[in-house]
């Protein structure tokens, strides 16, 4: 559903479906069906029906699993952890993947096995681009290409996609590309939602050889954008150009398997101002670096079952500064240093277990992280202007600002098959993060370099804590699941006790009148978050005349509290969605309706706005012959007017017009949408 202002995939033909237990409780997966049919749409619209969003850029919105956001969800790229380079996470992991290179990918909400990822409280996306595939024949020859590209009227946003394949029997050769460009989206009431244009490229070439007992395969990547706006930050991302490497490698032995993972990912990126739609003047500059390896065995068991092991390392370097502006009274004479060589390093280790006990699947594991964080001296601008500034970098330099983190993770999942019908899955962990580098070592004290800290699009400014301890959350989860010969249905209550939650108190007020904001200082409390997802599928008519017709219905509820009282902050209003979906020969049609609750529970101390509850009904329709498929799609197709929910406030918006505060960021209006792809 358009919770977000992303835009909505113009060619999606993914397979949504719940996963075995083998491998995964409480999982989404999303599998690419055919090459470069998701050609041009970013990572959040596939899986737009799995994972809410915090609206952010055009192809940087933050994920929310269970109502937790940003680094608490953990994002692995074939295994690789890519850290957001930015002080407002403008480049998060999953803007760095195009749609049309994901092979398959996993959503794993509250619970998950230790073996698939660390450093994390509300769960694990995991997403497969690595995926070679071979041909039968003895000589390298071609294998597949497409050809792919949309339009999306309401942002004039244009997509084009292209992939090309050549493989035999023990090589493969792979090269997927994929360019989006876009102008500002326009609301309901047909206004332009300022500084929501962008432009992107995304390039992966993928080269593997197999053996009868191994696999040894190479990812070369490389992401282009030259602007993206961020209607809801008070800077915009001028530049962001990156270039990644990931090797993986599987042998198998007579008494198990090795699975190695070899990954480097290098990011420059820029800040400032590049549109009249929100005007401004101040350079910031990140340069980031991830390099990691993970090595996994797993080990077939007498009894039955499988045993894993894994050991893994991760390090995030970081430098962040605020060139000087000439002849600024406030930036300048000296550029400023916010985390000068910024160090993050993981090594981890786990062993996890699987097998069957009765009537029982069982999967249960223990992972120990070390996290150790360091950060060099840092500098203000010099200005008199900026004292304030000075004082605290004076201040933060006499500290000692290296920390060292200990993480233990466990977890427990269940499940049993109660009879033909009927299955119930039972998950428990306890799971662990360490704070993030912005999170400690954000030092500035000052109304300007405050605001320029934070990922939560409030309009805030926000102040580290180098002695913030990790978050512990203890999670219980439960799913029952129905599988009838003509409908099915699933019901999936959880709860989620925090400790030393990383929140934000008040320690400071910016403006006054209509511009009042808060500076925060991160902080740590303990917290609660519970909610239920529901979903049901119907079907009507199947028949060779008529197709067959299906009633697919969800939703889900979401709550969370500080102790002591107060609501946690981007928590999503109840909301879910009822369709009437055709499968007719090579037609595929929906007419979906999409509703929100009001928000009515918002986070004081952010100055969270209250949104109203809403609907929207959307028609699409897809034809797929065995080369050509065609798309069309009418979003929104009322027109409806209506604030995100997890939009955050408009500041390019208040920029222009300051009388109207800080408003809520609105959605996308009606939208026409075109998709067209051929494959050879």
């Amino acid at each position: 559903m358009p919770l977000s202002p992303k835009p909505l995939a113009l060619l999606i033909a993914t397979l949504l479906s719940t996963a075995a237990f083998a491998d995964d409780v409480e999982i989404i997966e999303v599998h690419g069906q055919q090459p470069g049919q998701q050609s041009g749409s970013t990572f959040d619209q596939l899986l737009g029906q799995g994972v809410d969003f915090s609206a952010a850029g055009g192809v940087s919105a933050l994920p929310v699993l269970n109502g937790l956001m940003g680094d608490r969800v953990k994002v692995q790229l074939d295994g690789a952890d890519i850290s957001s380079a930015c002080a407002n996470q403008m480049n998060p992991p999953l803007s760095y993947v195009s749609g049309n290179q994901i092979g398959s990918a996993q959503v794993l909400a509250g619970v998950s096995p230790v073996s698939l990822g660390g450093d994390n409280i509300a769960g694990v996306i995991n997403v497969t681009t690595l995926d070679p595939h071979f041909g039968g024949g003895d000589s390298l020859g071609w294998r597949q290409g497409y050809l792919s590209g949309g339009f999306k009227s309401v942002s004039s946003t244009k997509t084009l996609g292209l992939g090309a394949e050549l493989a035999s029997q023990d090589l493969s050769l792979k090269y997927d590309g994929a360019f989006e460009d876009a102008d500002s989206y326009h609301d309901g009431k047909g206004d332009k939602v300022l500084d929501t244009l962008y432009r992107a490229q995304n390039h992966a070439l993928t080269a593997a050889y197999r053996g009868e007992k191994q696999l040894l395969a190479l990812k070369l990547s490389h992401q282009y954008i030259p602007f993206q706006g961020f209607p809801n930050q008070y800077m915009d991302m001028t530049k962001n150009r990156s270039f990644g490497a990931n090797a993986l490698y599987r042998r198998r032995f007579a008494a198990g398997e090795l699975e190695a993972r070899l990954n480097w990912h290098g990011v420059k990126h820029e800040m400032g101002f590049f549109t009249a739609e929100k005007p401004g003047t101040m350079p910031m500059e990140t340069k980031g670096i991830d390099r990691g390896y993970q090595l996994h065995w797993t080990q077939p068991l007498a009894g039955g079952g499988t045993l894993k092991l894994g050991q893994e390392y991760f390090d995030f370097r970081l430098d962040d500064g605020w060139p000087a502006v000439p002849g600024s009274m406030m930036m300048g004479p000296n550029d400023y240093l916010n985390i000068n060589g910024g160090k993050r390093q993981r090594i981890a280790a786990f062993a996890e277990q699987e097998l069957a006990l009765a009537a029982w699947q069982l999967n249960y594991g223990l992972r120990f992280e070390q996290v150790h964080t360091d950060t060099g001296p840092v500098q203000g601008y010099g200005s008199m202007m900026m004292a304030m500034d000075s004082a605290a970098a004076q201040a933060f330099n006499g500290r000692d600002r290296s920390k060292t983190d200990n993480l233990l993770d466990a977890s427990l999942l269940a499940s049993v098959q109660l009879d033909g019908e009927q299955q119930l899955q039972l998950g428990l962990a306890r799971k662990n993060r360490a704070p993030n580098l912005y999170e400690r070592y954000s030092w500035g004290r000052s109304p300007m370099a405050s605001t320029m800290i934070g990922w939560f699009g409030d309009g805030n400014g926000y102040v580290g804590d180098i002695n913030l301890k990790p978050e512990t959350a203890y999670t219980a989860s439960l799913k029952y699941q129905y599988q009838g010969a003509d409908w099915q249905a699933s019901l999936s209550p959880y709860y989620t006790r925090v400790q030393d939650f990383i929140d934000a108190d008040v320690i400071g007020t910016l403006g006054s009148g209509a511009a009042t904001r808060h500076q925060l200082q991160f902080t740590n409390v303990d917290a609660r978050l519970y909610g239920l997802d529901a979903a049901a599928a119907l079907t009507l008519a199947s028949s060779q005349a008529l197709g067959q017709w299906q009633l697919p219905a969800k939703a889900g509820y979401r709550h969370g509290e500080r102790d002591g009282g107060g609501a946690l902050y981007q928590l999503a209003p109840i909301q879910g969605s009822l369709a009437l979906s055709q499968q007719f020969g090579s037609w595929t049609n929906k007419l979906e309706w999409a509703w929100s609750g009001r928000k009515h529970r918002v986070d004081a101390r952010r100055l969270e706005n209250e949104t109203a509850g809403y609907g929207l009904l959307n028609l699409s329709s897809q034809w797929q012959a065995k080369a050509l498929t065609l798309s069309l799609a009418v979003t929104n197709l009322l027109d409806r007017d209506y604030q995100l929910p997890l939009g955050g406030v408009n500041i390019a918006q208040y920029k222009q017009d300051k009388s109207q505060g800080f408003s809520q960021l609105k959605g996308q209006g009606r939208s026409v949408d075109l998709g067209l792809r051929y494959a050879f």
